[in-house]
């Protein structure tokens, strides 16, 4: 199939099943016959329990990690390496210490071949369009947890990606302020118009943010359940939260979801005894 169908997924996962070794020798299986699906500019959360293999997913459709069995494919065509099209805002803020705000953003457009005059441009748009104007020769040790992934944001989309993969990028953030940048990542990302895949543990989040969620099964995770969300757009966050059918099926989604946590729970009280017997 053509890559430029425009009904075609930008990210399908088929049947993938990842397996790695361990430090001590030992195979484990991170991922089992997972199907997944992301519509073009559609934004997809995976939620599920400690080591579901919810960033081994993200990794695999980097192409960092590569499937034991199965495929993974991008735009219609099998991951093979990194690819310009997507981009990623990690957990940890992935900036340069020694670099200012304005440096910071421009890097992106800069190792792309532009010239500095346009990537200087470009870094200046985006910095006041995350609300750092004034703070472009600031360094991250002089930004706040907010500031600083509000320049990951900046980093990540001044180069337009087709595929936003972000792995808990809130998750250390105070209440308020991940409340403020989900409102923002909304808004940036209603802009583009990027398929995002968006992996969390606050269930809350996932069903704020996004068209559908899934549910991966304790490890080796695999997809358990589907969820639609039907809230329209726009959203805010402060407000959605308190929709009828936002409660409704955050309880659905947590039945389900609770019963992989107590199954992970139970599975590494029973590796912990084992272990504690050799």
């Amino acid at each position: 199939m053509n890559s430029d169908t425009p009904n075609q997924p930008a990210i399908e996962l088929e049947r993938v099943t990842h397996r790695f070794t361990t430090p001590d020798g030992r195979a484990l299986t991170a991922l089992r016959d997972i199907n997944m699906s992301v519509g073009r500019g559609e934004f997809v959360a995976v939620v599920g329990p400690t080591g579901c293999g919810k960033s081994t997913t993200l990794s695999l459709i980097t192409g960092l990690a590569r499937p034991s069995s199965g495929i993974v494919q991008v735009m219609g065509k099998p991951v093979a390496g990194i690819d310009p099209r997507i981009g990623f805002v990690f957990q940890h803020d992935a900036v340069f210490p020694w670099r200012s705000v304005l440096y910071n953003v421009a890097a992106g457009p800069l190792f792309r071949g532009e010239s500095r005059q346009v990537a200087f441009q470009k870094a200046r748009e985006w910095v006041s369009r995350v609300g750092l104007a004034g703070f472009e020769n600031h360094y991250p040790h002089q930004l706040s947890g907010g500031m600083r992934k509000r320049v990951a944001l900046a980093q990540t989309f001044i180069n337009q990606p087709e595929i936003l993969l972000m792995d808990e990028p809130f998750s250390a953030l105070d209440v308020q302020t991940r409340i403020l940048m989900q409102d923002e990542l909304l808004k940036l990302w209603s802009n583009l118009g990027a398929s995002v895949v968006f992996v969390t543990h606050d269930l809350e989040e996932a069903i704020a943010l996004a068209d559908r969620v899934y549910v991966l099964s304790s490890g080796p995770g695999t997809v358990k359940s589907v969820y639609t969300v039907n809230l329209p757009r726009p959203r805010i966050i402060s407000e959605v939260r308190f929709q009828p059918t936002f409660v409704e099926l955050s309880r659905r989604i947590w039945m389900d979801l609770r019963q992989e946590v107590e199954a992970g729970f139970n599975r590494a009280a029973e590796v912990s005894a084992v272990g504690g017997r050799l």
